[in-house]
């Protein structure tokens, strides 16, 4: 996501630094935190470190920027309190854990963007700013009109991702299933335990972790994506990315799917298994065509390029106004 507003925002005329790994392709100015990825770096044992160094590199330039936007989680927090260049911040991840509440309690102050409005919930009194949902570019996919009969998913390997349902689902209707999906380290041994032992049917083909540059066919193929959350999604972008090839979504109710899946139109929203069945089964009746075009109004990049360039002058505007204003006697 970091890479499609980068690029967005470049395409739109906008300056952009970009602070990330050395082997990123970018058309913004690159500063290199490590040399490679570290997700895709073996020899990488504290995260942690590389980017509180990254941190470091950013503060240490911010005279040069109007604004500085972190997609880092709160990491940067206490010196984004003491910065006088305006900061803003989008939440990436789920919100919904106790830690968390003392913490935006004590940095009510901090700019924040959800990508749901379901993200926000837990934490309904933090500084929001804005809720932007992702962006796709709209060129990387197109429509795919007479899909095939399979049925696929894509995502993490994971408890709350539920691939064991979507299973479930495609052994019911008697359909095949394509599963694209990367194990982390900590879901080696849920991958082991429960999904492995499924994976011996002859329609279940596991392919798992897909390049970008396959996901196009792959999704564009299926009849439908499945996507059985047990947990609440703070976006999933792949309900997105489906979208944009003209696909139909199937997904569990839960976090942002209500937001983002329009019921009878994208796909279907569900609350079982018996219910995704159905959905399925009914999934030959919406256009495709206007699958694509709902995407296209909703979910590209450049939308949400714009959407962030119009906060990001509200808040330079108003860092702007405070500092003008007189210091309050006492």
């Amino acid at each position: 996501m970091v890479s499609y507003l980068t690029e967005e925002l470049m395409a739109q005329g906008h300056d952009v630094t970009l602070f990330a790994s050395g082997d990123s392709r970018t058309s913004a100015r690159l500063v290199p935190v490590t040399p490679r990825a570290i997700r895709l770096d073996n020899r990488c044992r504290d995260p942690l470190a590389h980017h509180i160094l990254m941190i470091e590199k950013v503060f240490a330039q911010q005279d040069r920027f109007d604004l500085i936007h972190f997609h880092c989680d709160y990491i940067h927090f206490p010196l984004s309190r003491r910065s006088h260049t305006p900061t803003l911040t989008t939440l990436h991840g789920r919100l919904d854990l106790p830690d968390l509440v003392p913490l935006y309690r004590e940095y009510a102050d901090m700019p924040l963007v959800s990508i749901s409005d379901a993200q926000r919930e837990p934490i309904p009194r933090a500084n929001w700013r804005a809720t932007i949902h992702h962006g796709i570019p709209a060129g990387i996919a197109r429509l795919y009109p007479n899909p095939g009969r399979y049925l696929a998913f894509v995502g993490r390997v994971s408890p709350e991702k539920r691939v064991d349902r979507a299973i479930q689902i495609a052994h019911r209707l008697g359909l095949p299933i394509k599963i694209a999906a990367k194990v982390d380290a900590a879901d080696r041994e849920y991958f082991e335990d429960v999904v492995r032992p499924l994976l011996s049917d002859p329609d279940i083909d596991f392919v798992g972790e897909i390049a970008e540059e396959d996901k196009d066919a792959f999704l564009g193929n299926a009849l439908a994506l499945l996507f059985p959350i047990d947990w609440p999604e703070p976006f999933g972008l792949v309900m997105i990315e489906a979208m944009a090839r003209g696909t139909p979504v199937i997904a569990f109710a839960g976090g942002s799917v209500r937001e983002v899946v329009e019921n009878g139109v994208t796909g279907f929203v569900v609350g079982e298994i018996s219910e995704a069945v159905r959905a399925v089964e009914r999934v030959s009746s919406l256009d495709r065509e206007a699958v694509r075009t709902e995407f296209e109004r909703r979910f590209t990049a450049d939308r949400m390029a714009r959407d962030y360039a119009e906060l990001y002058a509200r808040q330079i505007e108003e860092r702007a106004r405070r500092a003008c204003e007189p210091a309050s006697m006492t």
